[in-house]
């Protein structure tokens, strides 16, 4: 029997094992739960998830963890660390669904990044530790320090970018912005000018509004009223995790997922 919680659904199953082959390598005894009922994921067939093995702990009966696809494919050999390397893009015009993503399984893509990967420990301890979590040393708004710490997870799961809600409120504060109460997202009445930052370490990776402010064309899909402007930057709350940078973060940057040495590496995406 497996139970698990995503943040958008649940599923309940039954556990199997069988042979699992994904971008050319294999694992021959995989565990794969088969849902019977599931909610919160419809347009998909299924999850494959790369995430902390501890995740996966409590969610299957008799088991203490279950180890991912990457863990066994390190564990048997086939790969030689493990090592997840993903590349998104961002969407264009009025698309929400291109397929221009790409995996690499124990290593990384050269191609996909410009200049050189840099590595951050992964959080040992907190809330944010069972993820892939990093200590964060400040979220900027141009010159403006929206917070000079916090503990946040690097998700791909995760479309927003969610801040603390006193780091929020100081970016709606330093951008002039407000909360639409019909989306929940930060809304402008003029395009703002200035950068978003995050600085991990002593590296600072910025979004510029361009990147950072959701496309007009696709605000049909979001129901997003036209004349004001909107932010994929959000209120993650003030207490547990409530910073997660998501995809339109990872959308601009290489990311690197490395089990094998406890660190997350970003490089600029190409």
């Amino acid at each position: 029997m497996v139970a698990v919680e995503y943040g958008s659904g649940v599923l309940f199953g039954t556990m199997y094992t069988d042979s699992v082959s994904f971008g050319g390598l294999t694992v021959s005894s995989q565990l794969i739960g088969s849902a019977f009922r599931a909610w919160g994921f419809s347009g998909v067939d299924g999850i494959i998830g790369f995430g902390p093995v501890d995740l996966t702990n409590g969610s299957v009966s008799n088991a203490n963890t279950v180890p991912t696809f990457l863990n066994n494919l390190y564990s048997q050999g086939s790969i030689s660390t493990e090592v997840l390397g993903v590349s998104f893009r961002p969407e264009s015009g009025s698309d929400t669904n291109d397929t221009n993503g790409e995996l690499t399984l124990g290593g990384t893509d050269s191609s996909k990044y410009s200049g050189s990967i840099t590595y951050f420990p992964r959080l040992t301890s907190g809330n944010a530790s069972a993820f892939w979590g990093l200590s964060i040393a400040s979220l900027t708004y141009g010159s403006t320090t929206l917070v000079s710490s916090a503990s946040g997870i690097i998700d791909t799961g995760t479309t927003l970018i969610y801040i603390p809600t006193s780091a929020y409120n100081n970016f709606l504060s330093a951008s002039g912005g407000m909360t639409d109460s019909s989306s929940g997202l930060a809304e402008f009445a003029t395009m703002p000018t200035s950068s978003f930052g995050i600085t991990f370490g002593s590296t600072t990776y910025t979004l510029t509004p361009s990147q950072y402010l959701i496309p007009t064309a696709q605000y049909s899909r979001y129901g997003l009223s036209t004349g004001n402007y909107y932010a994929w930057i959000t209120d993650g709350g003030s207490s547990g995790i409530n910073t997660i940078i998501g995809q339109k973060f990872l959308e601009n940057y290489y990311a690197v997922f490395d089990n094998t040495n406890s660190r997350i590496g970003f490089a600029t995406g190409v």
